[in-house]
C-alpha cells in the first residue's frame, strides 16, 4: 500500500478507538518497552501525544523514564522550515498546544540532537522492513539524519505492521524497532 492510503486507513483506524482504549493500548505499548535492551541509555527523546489523533499515550512511557532517573528531551516543531528544537524536560518546563494541538515546551534548556541516545517516533503505518509513514511533513526523518548514527529509533504503534510501504524513499529513516500493543519488532540487521 502507498503511503497516503495507509495515512488515510490508519486515521479511519485510530478513530474508531475509544478514549478507554486508547489508554489501555498505551500501556499495553509502554509495558511491551521495559522489554528492550535500551534502559543503559541517558538522553531519551519522546513526543507528547495529540489527542485529537488518538496517538499513543506517552505518559506511561515518561513514567518509565522518570522511575529511572533518565534525561527526557522533548521537542517544538517550526512548520516553516520542518525542524524541531529539543527541550529537557524539568519540572518548570511549561507545555502549550500549537496551532496544530502539538503539545510544545514554551522554553527551556536546548539539547543538541547529538546528544539524544533513544528517540521514540510516532508514526501512523509502519512495515515488516521498518519503514514508516507519518504525517507527511519530513520532520522526523529531518531530526533523525541529524541525530548520531547509533540513535534507537523505537516506533509506537497500536497496530500490526503493514507487509510493505511502497513507495519509500531514500530519505525516509527507517526504525530500529516498534513496539504494538503484543509484541516488540526489531529491524536492526
Amino acid at each position: 500500500m502507498n503511503k497516503r492510503d495507509l495515512r488515510k486507513k490508519m486515521k479511519d483506524e485510530r478513530q474508531k478507538l475509544s478514549p478507554k482504549e486508547v489508554e489501555e493500548k498505551s500501556l499495553l505499548v509502554a509495558n511491551q518497552l521495559l522489554s528492550l535492551d535500551i534502559w543503559q541509555n541517558t538522553y531519551f527523546h519522546i513526543f507528547l501525544p495529540i489527542e485529537e489523533h488518538k496517538e499513543v499515550n506517552t505518559e506511561f512511557i515518561l513514567n518509565i523514564l522518570h522511575s529511572k532517573d533518565k534525561e527526557i528531551v522533548i521537542s517544538k516543531s517550526d512548520f516553516e522550515t520542518t525542524s524541531m528544537t529539543h527541550f529537557l524536560l524539568t519540572d518548570n518546563t511549561k507545555i502549550k498546544k500549537n496551532e496544530y494541538n502539538i503539545p510544545e515546551p514554551i522554553n527551556g534548556l536546548t539539547v543538541p540532537a547529538e546528544m539524544i541516545d533513544v528517540v521514540f517516533v510516532p508514526l501512523l503505518a509502519y512495515d515488516k522492513q521498518g519503514n514508516r509513514v507519518g504525517y507527511g511533513k519530513g520532520f522526523y526523518d529531518k531530526f533523525l539524519s541529524e541525530c548520531k548514527p547509533n540513535v534507537v529509533k523505537i516506533g509506537l504503534s497500536f497496530f500490526e505492521p503493514e507487509e510493505i510501504i511502497e513507495d519509500t524513499f531514500e530519505k525516509d529513516v527507517k526504525l530500529d524497532f516498534c513496539v504494538n500493543t503484543k509484541k516488540v519488532f526489531s529491524f536492526k540487521i
